[in-house]
């Protein structure tokens, strides 16, 4: 299989509510799409950055950037790269694994189709569903927010996330805990937001019998999480601090942790993702499939991997309305707390060009091979 060309799509998607960042609410959600076209088949993959460099270092114009200056451009010059060497061929390029990650799905979607396998089968699935969960922000107040959750519990969501930072923790958990009853699914979502000066206002979470305490400290600070984790009889998980196995194994071996999340675009691909899923499998630490506000292209091949054995906890996959009217494929709706993993070939759904010319930002960049 030879790829032809690649299209960049960037595109703004309506939000049915704003999503809160560092920097304010944003009432769309601006991404990166991209198109692979080979002779055989044609593949698309979705860049989680988001539009400002407050989750990462990276962001949606420096990933437009660095697709159309040097990803895309390397991987024209090797047009018979297959997605399992694609990390290899732009392994020059320093970091940017979201927007890695986005140019190797659509090449593995493509390829696969092209073979008439999916993702959930190219993965080792050995789910045909997935348990669902959903992340709730912080609140305009705990009332408000007592009452987002009890709408999300009728809705048939298995785990309620809720994120935390100094000053909205103890009580909002309470209060949830209160509505949700004991035997509810409950974690928290630190987002970096903490110092080790919290770790004993960290420890008072144990009192609500939590899932997890996920990532309350800075994505480079491991040390802080050791000692968080040798403080509280909770569940310590991280999340931005894994981004590759390599990097997971050093965590777990210095006991930094007890549970891993895993999203694909932050540790450079579904094929980095899958590995993370197997050396945390190996060494006995359960992993749950975590989200980044992705269209449908981005949480079909999410419900693959969290189809994978070693994802023992309900993904943050919710679904297509819990923020888009209109999703860019085929909706996913939740049925009984559940998602299907799609099973057609490759991703297994198909973009709707209509809305991607609805929302388009401009013309797509098409690059072609030599």
């Amino acid at each position: 299989m030879s790829v032809v060309a690649v299209e960049i799509h960037r595109i703004a998607m309506p939000l049915v509510r704003p999503f809160e960042t560092p920097l304010g609410r944003r009432n769309v959600r601006d991404l990166i799409l991209i198109h692979v076209i080979t002779g055989d088949a044609e593949g698309w993959g979705e860049c989680i950055a988001l539009t400002d460099p407050v989750y990462s270092s990276e962001f949606v114009a420096g990933a437009e950037t660095v697709l159309r200056d040097y990803l895309v451009p390397a991987l024209l010059d090797e047009p018979d790269t297959p997605a399992a060497e694609f990390a290899s061929l732009v392994s020059s390029v320093v970091g940017h694994r979201m927007a890695k990650a986005a140019l190797e799905t659509a090449l593995l979607d493509a390829e696969l189709r092209a073979a008439g396998v999916s993702f959930a089968t190219h993965f080792g699935a050995v789910r045909t569903e997935v348990e669902c969960g959903v992340t709730v922000g912080v609140g305009t107040s705990i009332s408000a927010l007592v009452d987002e959750v009890a709408l999300y519990v009728s809705e048939g969501y298995r785990r309620i996330a809720l994120r935390i930072r100094p000053g909205w923790d103890i009580e909002p958990v309470r209060a949830v805990r209160a509505e949700l009853g004991d035997d509810a699914l409950l974690q928290v979502d630190g987002g970096m937001q903490y110092t080790a000066a919290d770790i004993r206002q960290l420890a008072e979470l144990d009192a609500f019998d939590l899932v997890l305490i996920e990532q309350p400290f800075d994505a480079d600070d491991v040390s802080s999480h050791i000692l968080l984790a040798e403080t509280v009889d909770t569940a310590v998980c991280l999340d931005e601090s894994i981004t590759s196995s390599a990097i997971a194994v050093d965590a777990i071996e210095r006991g930094a942790l007890s549970i891993a999340n895993v999203k694909a675009g932050r540790v450079g691909g579904y094929l980095e993702a899958v590995r993370v899923h197997d050396v945390c499998a190996e060494l006995g630490i359960p992993v749950w499939c975590g989200g980044m506000l992705e269209t449908g292209v981005g949480r079909a091949g999410n419900l693959a991997l969290a189809a994978m054995e070693n994802f023992l906890l309900p993904a943050d996959i919710p679904a297509s309305n819990r923020y888009f009217a209109e999703d860019l494929t085929e909706p996913l709706v939740l049925n009984d707390g559940v998602l299907p993993v799609p099973t057609a070939p490759g991703s297994g759904v198909t973009v709707r060009e209509d809305l991607l010319h609805d929302w388009a930002l401009g013309a797509p960049l098409v690059l072609h091979a030599a």
